[in-house]
């Protein structure tokens, strides 16, 4: 029996407290939740230079929020999030008002959704780009052409955003199209180029960006940098400088023996030996040339060391990571420097009046997404092992190939970190829904007495 046209009340009371639930803990917090790499993004429009992993996109993306005290930032993330839900419900056959509520007050109470929803910072838009490509490549016949290309700026936007998110995206599309031959037309050449075109878009966008803020035709710095850091954490770099320090005159080579034992605490500590030697301006040609050598000198080494971090990051998936006050002095610096006025509103948020911990949290997180990541892959394990190949078994691919892809891209060049994982996790839980939604509506289906005329 055809389920009945929902109000209109319920469907307008339904569109406004979706978006009031996902920034939800900004509302707490009475201020949009700052992290510690906030300030490296805003300054972009301020310093007119190019700093390493800060998108200048994703720069005059906050700018243009700062007159409303970044709120508008929140509304568009909290509409987007809303928005994207909906169409994947609605592509999978499942667009019901109490069914995208119903998902959305599940993803708000066991996921980091609400969280990246009300933070300022990239990682909201790496998994709803993840979903925003799915749609547009998979689903395209199912959606009108006005949203098809409102998907394709929107996934061009998310790409630009963070190098790691527009990575995962182009993974995706190359191994689509390294798939299509044998998935017997279920993705169509066209709808797969559109979702490749979104990623030269977004690069287009970035370059486009850099060089109107700093004057530089440039991708954003920082690939060699920021893997030399991770080298340096398994213990490579100091097992280069000591092979090489007595044939070869590195600025590092007087500090060797006190190198610090982590990426963070090399690249951001304040005491550190990087700070002395000049950070990225003085020691960026060294570093890319040291983590070149030495990808070439310990082959076994960096493939074990890339192996175990990869699976690392897959298992490190907290939400909260750098926002708690301590680690966020270089963003109220950037506050103090370029928007003063704000910072009577920002000292006066529960941020930064009480210590913001994750652990309540996290009970619940961790555990849902770890358990969610199990389930999708063994889901897609038993499909694969059925041959059963629809729509619900692509999606679950797409997911699966996303963590492993991120975590590989995060894992290997920036090291481990709960953040990287956290961003996109909460994917797998609502993959899961979809997935539980779909089987119970055809069990329905299938118990309900046949009708005749």
């Amino acid at each position: 029996m055809p389920e009945r046209a929902a109000n209109p009340l319920l469907i307008w009371a339904i569109a406004v407290a979706i978006p009031l639930m996902l920034v939800a803990p900004a509302l707490w917090n009475g201020y949009p939740i700052l992290q510690s790499d906030t300030g490296g993004y805003l300054a972009r429009w301020y310093e007119g230079y190019l700093v390493p992993s800060r998108s200048t996109v994703f720069g005059l993306y906050l700018h243009y929020g700062e007159h409303t005290h970044f709120w508008v930032n929140l509304a568009i993330q909290a509409l987007a999030t809303m928005w994207i839900l909906q169409l994947m419900l609605r592509v999978f056959g499942l667009a019901r008002p109490w069914r995208l509520f119903g998902s959305c007050l599940v993803l708000t109470l066991t996921t980091a959704l609400p969280w990246l929803a009300s933070m300022l910072l990239t990682d909201i838009f790496a998994g709803l780009s993840v979903l925003s490509l799915f749609i547009l490549v998979l689903h395209g016949d199912k959606i009108s052409r006005g949203e098809k290309i409102a998907l394709f700026v929107f996934t061009a936007f998310a790409a630009a955003t963070h190098s790691a998110t527009m990575g995962v995206l182009l993974g995706l599309c190359c191994v689509g199209w390294i798939a299509r031959p044998f998935l017997r037309g279920r993705i169509r050449a066209s709808h797969l180029l559109q979702g490749t075109l979104t990623i030269a878009m977004g690069a287009v966008m970035l370059v486009s960006a850099n060089f109107a803020l700093s004057g530089q035709v440039a991708w954003t710095p920082g690939g060699f940098s920021i893997a030399f850091a991770r080298m340096l954490q398994d213990g490579i770099v100091s097992r280069y400088l000591n092979d090489h320090c007595t044939t070869e005159k590195f600025k590092l080579c007087p500090y060797r023996n006190e190198l610090p034992e982590t990426a963070d605490d090399f690249l951001w500590s304040r005491e550190s030996v990087f700070n002395n030697l000049g950070r990225f301006t003085g020691m960026r040609d060294e570093m890319g040339y040291i983590a070149a050598h030495a990808l070439a000198d310990y082959p076994l080494w960096q493939a074990e060391a890339a192996l175990l971090d990869t699976g690392e990051q897959l298992l490190k998936v907290a939400t909260g990571e750098n926002t708690d006050h301590p680690t966020m002095m270089h963003t109220y610096g950037i506050f103090r420097d370029y928007l003063p006025r704000q910072l009577k509103i920002v000292d006066a948020a529960r941020q930064q009046k009480t210590h913001l911990t994750f652990g309540p949290f996290n009970l619940i997180h961790v555990p849902v997404a770890l358990f969610s990541t199990f389930l999708v892959f063994a889901f897609l394990f038993a499909s694969i092992w059925r041959r059963q190949i629809d729509e619900v078994t692509l999606l679950m691919a797409t997911v699966c190939l996303t963590l492993v892809g991120n975590a590989f891209i995060c894992g290997v060049i920036s090291g481990p970190h709960d953040r990287y994982g956290s961003r996109l996790v909460w994917i797998t839980t609502f993959a899961i829904m979809i997935a539980a939604i779909r089987r119970w509506q055809r069990d329905e289906t299938a118990n309900a007495p046949s009708r005749t005329a």
